[in-house]
């Protein structure tokens, strides 16, 4: 019975965090799903392996560093994505390796997802933006680099990273962050 309510928790726990603070932010479909499948599967494994005398946490937390190392190599995602994923899997495990449900394991659970909840709010730091831009000039001076991207931008850039310089094709590729004026919002793609 404790295993069905260790389920039940995650079950309520995954639930809230993809479909309660990540699908409402980023509707991406694709992530609900590997969120989804992850945590479950992670669950699943855990549970397994805490009923095992034979095998230990260790090998769950090694499960977690494989699963991680082999979803995060196979497609390009976000950070924010790789933070909701990690969630996934780390509330997979406080549920399958924790056992009978308590408060500890509960106030964990929450815990992870309210950090995401925070964190990743849209309200946190909303004039701060990154942007990667290529521009249809080869900069090679960096003020003029500046200047232009702000002017481009309306805001203060606080960091360039030239990625690319191409002076055949008179083009630049840059990394930029900058600060927003107040009371814009935020532009889908530049350049």
């Amino acid at each position: 019975m404790t295993t069905l309510l260790a389920v039940a928790a995650d079950l309520v726990a995954i639930a809230l965090l993809t479909f309660g603070v990540y699908f409402p932010r980023h509707r991406r479909r694709d992530l609900v799903a590997a969120f989804l499948g992850i945590n479950v599967g992670v669950l699943a494994v855990t549970i397994v392996l805490a009923d095992s005398t034979t095998v230990g946490a260790g090998l769950g937390l090694g499960l977690f560093g494989v699963l991680s190392i082999i979803r995060l190599r196979s497609d390009e995602i976000a950070q924010h994505e790789i933070a909701y994923y990690f969630a996934a899997l780390a509330l997979g495990l406080i549920a399958g390796l924790g056992g009978a449900p308590t408060v500890l394991t509960g106030s964990l659970m929450l815990l992870v997802i309210a950090a995401l909840f925070v964190g990743d709010h849209p309200s946190l730091l909303r004039r701060h933006r990154s942007q990667q831009i290529r521009l249809d000039v080869a900069f090679t001076d960096e003020t003029a680099l500046r200047a232009h991207l702000e002017s481009l931008l309306g805001g203060q850039v606080t960091s360039i990273v030239v990625k690319q310089i191409d002076l055949v094709n008179d083009s630049s590729l840059v990394d930029v962050r900058y600060l927003a004026p107040v009371g814009v919002r935020e532009r889908v793609s530049v350049g």
